[in-house]
């Protein structure tokens, strides 16, 4: 366990190190002027001219060396310093953390959305291996998990939204506004943790200990809840550590499309006003995320399987 927390805490720190100097690099080779994308989102595009954009380079000093720039924003990063946005001058850290709260609440919406859906079809489909149930989750699943988030939004919002008109389209501040962007998450989650669940399921019910549960004159019910269900449960949830980079990429795209107030509706923003501060700070809050739900997945399947603990 212990060797598990300095592990991830020595990735958390790699992961603050990379994040920043690559958005670092990647923001200032993209073409066209920073400082007047600046002044632009400060004034707007009307209003912006020459002289706006020279006063916000002398101001941020966008005209220093590049590297100057970067060091200067990692010694802040040392004292949990990420500075303040460049458009709206407010910190960088209560931007994120607003911005981040939001994201979270819809990737658990998602998750606890997905373990309903996935691996519980996946488990029936499992306890009948190549009946029609099997058979139309294979199905379901590829065609699900090959669309893209944004056209599965999109099929969300017609059908949900405009022809049943029962939710909103999108917007937030009700339980309502999450629904369809969870779901939209939900699906592409659900639909490999449901064949990750039927494939745990076929290996564990021929397995001999499961047999041997049979023979002992066991129902079927008890030996899948003493001996099925644990031992399918460890790459379910393994599993889940792996697609969290499917979850965080999804936000980005989701968010943007149903007009979320989360991270990744944030970072498109900054990105296209140029505001360096706030996509660095996005986009570590992103990785570090990503490390922690690394962490809890490996701690829940260290509780799950003993043996981890006895290793």
């Amino acid at each position: 366990m212990i060797r598990l927390l300095g592990f991830r805490l020595l990735q958390a720190l790699m992961v603050a190190l990379l994040v920043g100097a690559l958005t670092f690099l990647l923001m200032t080779l993209l073409p066209g002027d920073a400082a007047y994308r600046i002044a632009a989102g400060r004034y707007g595009y009307d209003l912006v001219n020459s002289a706006a954009a020279e006063a916000v380079r002398a101001e941020l000093g966008l005209d220093q060396p590049l590297l100057a720039r970067f060091v200067s924003w990692v010694g802040h990063l040392l004292v949990l310093d990420l500075g303040n946005s460049l458009v709206s001058g407010k910190p960088v850290t209560e931007m994120v953390a607003h911005e981040l709260g939001s994201s979270v609440r819809l990737a658990l919406g998602a998750v606890a959305l997905s373990v309903i859906i996935g691996p519980a079809l996946g488990v029936l489909a499992g306890l009948r291996q190549g009946g029609w149930i099997d058979k139309a989750l294979l199905l379901i699943s590829t065609a699900t998990r090959a669309i893209p988030h944004f056209v599965l939004g999109v099929i969300l919002v017609l059908i949900f939204a405009v022809s049943l008109a029962i939710l909103p389209s999108a917007g937030h501040g009700t339980f309502a506004h999450s629904v369809l962007p969870s779901l939209t998450l939900a699906l592409g989650l659900a639909a490999i943790s449901s064949r990750v669940a039927r494939d745990a399921t076929v290996a564990v019910a021929s397995s001999p200990y499961y047999a041997f549960g049979r023979l002992k004159g066991l129902s079927g019910c008890r030996v899948f809840m003493r001996h099925g269900l644990r031992n399918i449960s460890v790459p379910v949830v393994t599993y889940l550590g792996v697609q969290l980079v499917y979850l965080i990429e999804g936000v980005v795209v989701v968010e943007t499309l149903f007009a979320w107030p989360g991270i990744g509706h944030g970072l498109v923003h900054a990105i296209v006003q140029r505001d360096i501060p706030m996509v660095q700070g996005a986009a570590l809050a992103m990785g570090l995320m990503f490390v922690l739900l690394n962490t809890l997945v490996d701690l829940a399947n260290h509780m799950i399987d003993p043996r981890r603990r006895d290793a």
